[in-house]
């Protein structure tokens, strides 16, 4: 039997990292994937899918443009499926031919297979050919990821109701769309299809979306939507989902109905776990297939088996994950890192993007600390202008004792590339003097920030 110093379960973000960090300190790595090509989720059907298809669709579509052209320009006159998907395609085979390049220059075997633990030090493995093998490990890491929920009510059949990974299967652009679900992912597909012209409709059961935003973010958000054309059903639970011929009909506990020729289920992900025989080794998960561990060094319940990424839920983010990959794995063989930083940027890549890091104004609301806020809008900005941007604003928050920046939030275009700054700031202890002191380079959108920094400083007074 073959013995490794460290198995990874899943190739996506946290199990490429951890693998690679694993191989760095002159380990012996395993990745191990029941996919047919390396990437996990992320690769194949989550982050990069779908940021390829928003990019393409932005492309196409002449989005950009349209705040001088009018909402009537395109680049492309009839854009199809196939003109997605080919972009995709290309996309997905770099990814993956740069993830194997990398294994291989570090050393890293990789192998296709569903892993089932038999002990703490050793799992089973079974290639789709029927093959089984052992291994035995020093540690482990899961990072298998997760998929998406889907009720049994829930008519799925791949021609009119999807899943979010089957949705990218779309053989015709619908012609009209019902997107449930105002999570992340609900929204970045209702966004990017809207932004096709496609009529959608996106439904959530709360009062409302994105609930960890800032309310203010989120309710410029929503008006945008609508201001294009988005019909957003909130605060009623789905009481009927019925597909026919004639398209899929939504019924709502209050009585609404809601028709269209294609529907998006996109309300919840479980963890990829069944397959693992995690009794085995004593880890025990929640209702949606999560595992709980250890938020400093991401150890289960069993010493020596670790667990990142989506598997172990909030917050859920490629960039979050690799972190938390690395970290497991420099844990595993007695590497001793600094604590994190205090704050970490979440990036939405819907249509416009949206970015935040630090405190909500909620948030600090409820803390009781004494604030400021700074506002600056994108269309009041000589980049802005000359780009087309009509829309987005910038909102920096401020404490008024310490001048320290607290939270971060934009709304609009290049928000997720923006936000690094305001991240910067906060890590590094900065106050509304950096902003105001700086330069920076105009025209840009990062000018935003000087612009928003004078708001709060001129309100917050120089002392």
């Amino acid at each position: 039997m073959d013995k490794v110093d460290m198995l990874v379960i899943g190739s996506g973000p946290a199990g490429r990292r951890a693998a690679v960090q694993s191989a760095k300190l002159g380990k012996s790595v395993l990745v191990v994937d029941r996919g047919r090509r390396l990437g996990g989720v992320s690769v194949h059907t989550g982050t990069i899918p779908s940021k390829t298809l928003r990019e393409t669709v932005l492309n196409l579509s002449g989005w950009r443009e349209r705040g001088f052209y009018g909402r009537g320009y395109r680049v492309k006159q009839d854009i199809s499926a196939a003109d997605l998907l080919q972009r995709l395609t290309k996309t997905l085979d770099h990814e993956v031919e740069v993830l194997q390049h990398q294994f291989m220059r570090n050393m890293v075997k990789s192998m296709f297979a569903a892993a089932r633990f038999l002990d703490g030090n050793t799992v089973e493995l079974t290639t789709d050919a029927g093959e089984v093998s052992q291994v035995g490990f020093k540690n482990a890491l899961i990072a298998v990821g997760t998929r998406p929920h889907r009720p049994p009510e829930v008519p799925f059949d791949r021609k009119r109701v999807f899943d979010s990974d089957e949705f990218l299967e779309l053989e015709h652009l619908p012609r009209t769309l019902t997107v449930i679900g105002g999570g992340v992912i609900g929204v970045e597909y209702a966004t990017i299809f809207s932004a096709l012209d496609v009529p959608v409709t996106l439904i959530e059961s709360r009062d409302t979306i994105l609930d960890f935003v800032d309310r203010e973010l989120v309710d410029d958000f929503i008006h945008q939507m609508r201001d294009r054309g988005m019909t957003i059903r909130l605060g009623a639970a789905i009481q009927e989902i019925t597909s026919g011929d004639m398209g899929v009909n939504v019924t709502l506990s209050d009585g609404r109905k809601v028709r269209s020729e294609c529907l998006l289920y996109a309300a919840g992900r479980t963890g990829n776990v069944g397959s693992l025989n995690l009794d085995a080794v004593g880890i025990a998960v929640d209702s949606r297939g999560r595992l709980k561990v250890d938020q400093k060094t991401f150890q289960t319940s069993a010493a020596n088996i670790y667990a990142a990424g989506d598997v172990i839920g909030f917050p859920s983010l490629a960039s979050t994950s690799m972190e938390q990959g690395r970290v497991a794995a420099c844990h595993a063989f007695g590497i001793t890192l600094p604590p994190p930083p205090e704050t970490f940027p979440y990036g939405i890549y819907a249509v416009p993007e949206i970015s935040t890091v630090g405190q909500s104004e909620e948030q600090v609301r409820a803390s009781g600390v004494a604030y400021e806020c700074g506002i600056a809008r994108f269309r009041e900005t000589s980049r802005g202008h000359i780009m087309g941007v009509n829309a987005g604003f910038l909102k920096l928050i401020f404490s008024i004792e310490t001048r320290r920046l607290l939270g971060a939030h934009i709304v609009g275009e290049g928000a997720t590339e923006l936000i690094h700054i305001g991240q910067a700031v906060i890590n590094l202890h900065g106050t509304v003097d950096f902003f105001v002191e700086n330069t920076f380079n105009y025209p840009t959108l990062a000018e935003a920030y000087k612009v928003a920094g004078l708001d709060a400083w001129n309100r917050m007074g120089q002392a």
